[in-house]
């Protein structure tokens, strides 16, 4: 079986209720062809929201986001699916979802103004996808879309608080599709964090996007040492060009409300570009100064610095032969921890750390997952 060369992905939302902070959590570990990232703020006009998000680099104008928030709160991802499309669309009128998030992000504050977002569209939209979303009162829902209709999977009905979705569709044709074996894998690391109700952005960020656990195989080759582990069904794979977990705020009650101010307090977008087990997280935070300079395109192309840095390690780490890649483990993970990983993670930390403090104040600036 070939892995399709376009948009990937494993992704979840976390309920509230799952957070120490009490904050749900909208994440994606993206993978794709275009390999290089970049972060910008669009700000508000035209009647639009203001908003944040991911870009392929090449996105001059910034036309198709690939996750991102926006001053109200709501926030948007999504993973490709490939076992819902039901019609014979061309593929050159597919691929559309950029779009879509685009337009959500600058008219959408609530998981219910997505929906009505959707019904509007004119048909075919372009898509097959699972969208996933988040806003301001704590709901959540991921729409498997295709062209011409929905399905829609709200937080408030998944038995254990969240949901994962990777590259198929629970709603579509059985059997078909991309990433089971990844979405086992998510749910087995996540699944004790559950039951304690301790996911964190840093959790998924610096052990689910850095862990290379095997559910078919029941194995996790993390610090085993391989110098060349065959590039296969795990989360982090050579074509992973993101982490990014965006916080919300504790749900708002009825009639409360957060000002685009509060809010760009209150929300952060946890963001690693580039291969996700050698990148670092910066915080990211929807105003005009919430994006570190090191995730912007300032570099040819559009590049950013800690993309092309994360790169080149990656250039390190594996080894191609033919259309399979190789890992070397050890450059990752090591005895004497100086494996790219592990010192990303260390980093990392540090980062979560000040960030949560600047945000909630010193007393509360503790990590669950340090």
């Amino acid at each position: 079986m070939v892995v399709p060369a376009t948009e990937a992905c494993t992704s979840a939302i976390i309920g509230a209720d799952l957070n120490p902070a009490g904050r749900p959590i909208l994440w994606k570990h993206r993978d794709t062809s275009a390999t290089d990232n970049k972060v910008e703020y669009v700000a508000p006009g035209d009647g639009g929201l203001g908003y944040v998000a991911l870009y392929n680099a090449s996105d001059r104008k910034l036309l198709e986001a690939w996750m991102g928030m926006n001053e109200a709160g709501f926030a948007v991802m999504n993973t490709a699916s490939y076992n819902i499309k039901d019609d014979k669309v061309p593929q050159k009128k597919m691929d559309k979802e950029g779009f879509v998030m685009t337009k959500a992000l600058r008219s959408c504050r609530t998981v219910e103004d997505f929906a009505r977002l959707l019904e509007s569209l004119p048909r075919p939209m372009g898509v097959e996808a699972n969208f996933g979303v988040i806003d301001a009162s704590g709901n959540g829902a991921f729409f498997e879309t295709n062209n011409h209709s929905y399905v829609r999977y709200d937080l408030k009905d998944a038995p254990d608080g969240m949901l994962i979705r990777t590259n198929y569709s629970h709603s579509g044709r059985p059997n078909e599709g991309y990433g089971f074996i990844r979405e086992a894998n998510a749910e087995c690391l996540l699944a004790p964090f559950a039951a304690k109700r301790e996911i964190t952005p840093e959790l998924l960020t610096e052990t689910v996007s850095r862990t290379f656990y095997h559910d078919g195989k029941k194995e996790d080759f993390t610090m085993s040492g391989v110098t060349n582990l065959l590039d296969e069904d795990f989360i982090p794979r050579y074509k992973s060009t993101a982490t990014v977990a965006i916080e919300g705020c504790r749900p708002l009650g009825v009639g409360e409300i957060l000002t685009p101010g509060e809010m760009k307090e209150q929300y952060i977008m946890w963001t690693g570009l580039g291969y996700p087990p050698v990148s670092e997280i910066r915080a990211v935070r929807c105003s005009e100064d919430g994006v570190d300079e090191e995730l912007k395109g300032t570099l040819p192309d559009g590049h950013s610095v800690l993309g092309d840095d994360a790169v080149r390690k990656r250039g390190e780490v594996f080894t191609l032969r033919g259309k399979k890649a190789y890992i070397n483990m050890e450059k990752l993970y090591n005895e004497e921890e100086t494996g790219y990983a592990q010192q990303a993670i260390r980093r990392n930390h540090a980062t979560y750390r000040r960030e949560r403090a600047r945000r909630d104040g010193e007393s509360r600036s503790d990590s669950a997952n340090d």
